[in-house]
């Protein structure tokens, strides 16, 4: 599996504002939830409570295979609790889990929001990371496990990434060393272990799943590639496209393709 560290993005001339933004809204949100805990169970979405309008505030009983029954936390959230919809796109569950979202956003999102502009990059970011929530509800609209992360609209900016910049470098990590390879190899492996491992998670809560919210990830994808595709069907000529820009060889590479 590739790891992704960097990407080329030597023709971007424009300050990527809005990436900037994201990231640092994420990382306050991340320490408002360091800072208060209760702040992640009142903020994040509960698929039970987007489905039902009502804001769960007592613990609710969960039966988890192996483990019998356990009292998952609630608080009070937001006056309108679809407003966790928008909240939760910019909470984590932990270091790991920012530190990967952040890294993603940081290498594929100024290449994304040079295309489409920066109001449009943050209504698509937005919009991507909204489908990947209501993909992930579609998938357990009773449960009460919070689903919080940028994951979504991170899936959304690689799904748009691949279809605007297929024949992009990627700088990543692979045998433990760094190799270049195009973008549709990284993010078309990316996204074929995300559909192996949420196919295996249809049945399952987000819990036996290890955590991982796979039909957020592949809404989000898909609803990032598709809107991807009709902005290039808006722009056929595409003068700066890094799709058709052809390299020369750097010595300093280490090429696979």
């Amino acid at each position: 599996m590739f790891f992704p560290i960097s990407d080329d993005d030597r023709e971007i001339t424009t300050v990527s504002y809005v990436t900037y933004g994201l990231l640092a809204a994420n990382v306050l949100l991340f320490i408002v939830q360091l800072v208060d805990p209760m702040f992640t169970y009142g903020w994040s979405v509960i698929p039970k409570e987007i489905t039902s309008g009502v804001d769960l505030i007592e613990p609710q009983p969960l039966e988890i295979p192996g483990q019998g029954v356990v009292q998952i936390p609630q608080a009070p959230g937001p006056p309108i609790v679809w407003l966790t919809l928008l909240s939760s796109m910019f909470m984590h569950g932990g270091f790991g889990h920012i530190a990967g979202n952040m890294l993603y956003l940081w290498i594929f999102g100024d290449n994304v929001e040079h295309r489409f502009g920066h109001a449009k990059f943050l209504l698509f970011y937005l919009s991507a990371g909204l489908v990947g929530s209501l993909a992930q509800i579609w998938m357990d609209r009773d449960s009460v496990i919070p689903n919080l992360g940028a994951s979504g609209a991170i899936s959304g900016i690689m799904g748009a990434y691949l279809v605007l910049f297929p024949h992009n470098r990627i700088n990543a990590i692979f045998l433990y060393q760094v190799v270049t390879v195009p973008a549709v190899v990284v993010l078309g492996m990316w996204i074929l272990m995300q559909l192996v491992s949420g196919y295996g998670s249809i049945a399952a809560t987000t819990v036996s799943a290890g955590g991982v919210a796979y039909l957020a990830h592949i809404g989000g994808f898909v609803a990032g590639a598709a809107a991807a595709a009709f902005c290039r069907m808006q722009m056929p000529n595409e003068p700066d496209s890094v799709l058709y820009r052809q390299y020369q060889r750097d010595p300093r590479d280490r090429r696979l393709w």
